[in-house]
């Protein structure tokens, strides 16, 4: 083949390729043209109604602010870029905390609602709604100089009520009340043999033996506390 010729279809084939090339771009440039134009298309209502809303928001309250105001409120935001991520950081740091600790709250939680479930079905409620029926009871009871006798004499009566409460004492009293339930519902001989049987019952003898010890003791301290006020009274009650 002539030289000449091949060197000129090579220039042809290099032509064409370019002229290729470029037709391609040109069909790229045109579609990307034709999708701004749809975007634009698309956007322009957008933007007017969101500028016509923010129009109308601004002019109602454009007597409140001026743009000083902006102008002063941005320079501050700028002064404070720094304190504004140090606050965003520790937002993050919370959010953060939350997550860690929102299973641990959630764990804690239905613990908490398991227990006051467990308290509902043993009473403790209905006894704490009985207590204040009995506290409104008490304190519509007593006035005011009731009161103030209880605060001087408090310390008689909490060491009474400790004497009371020894367990020697309460078992006893729980033995007597018990036995004494149990002797009532039997028939009773009040004639005069039957109270002479009794009298020979040795526990009878003795329990009249304690009953006249304790009237003795109480007399005692009648006699002995009658004209001293009752805060005196336990210094000279026997131990």
């Amino acid at each position: 083949m002539d030289p000449m010729l091949a060197e000129l279809n090579q220039k042809i084939d290099v032509l064409t390729s370019q002229v290729a090339f470029l037709t391609e771009q040109a069909q790229i440039a045109e579609r990307q043209r034709r999708d701004r134009a749809e975007l634009m298309r698309d956007l322009v209502p957008v933007a007017n109604e969101a500028f016509r809303l923010s129009v109308a928001q601004l002019e109602e309250i454009q007597e409140y602010i001026d743009l000083a105001d902006l102008v002063r409120l941005f320079k501050r935001l700028m002064r404070n870029g720094r304190n504004l991520e140090a606050m965003l950081d520790q937002l993050e740091s919370l959010m953060d905390l939350g997550r860690t600790v929102g299973p641990l709250a959630d764990e804690a939680f239905g613990k908490a609602v398991n227990t006051l479930l467990e308290m509902e079905q043993k009473g403790y409620f209905s006894f704490a709604r009985g207590g204040k029926q009995i506290l409104d009871n008490i304190v519509t009871a007593f006035d005011e100089e009731d009161i103030n006798r209880l605060g001087e004499n408090i310390v008689l009566i909490m060491n009474t009520v400790k004497d009371m409460t020894q367990p020697e004492i309460m078992n006893f009293v729980r033995a007597t009340l018990l036995i004494a339930e149990r002797e009532i519902e039997k028939p009773i001989d009040n004639s005069f043999a039957g109270l002479v049987r009794q009298m020979r019952d040795p526990s009878v003898r003795r329990g009249l033996a304690l009953t006249m010890r304790v009237l003795h003791v109480v007399g005692t301290q009648a006699e002995i506390n009658g004209s001293k006020p009752i805060n005196e009274i336990e210094t000279s009650a026997p131990s």
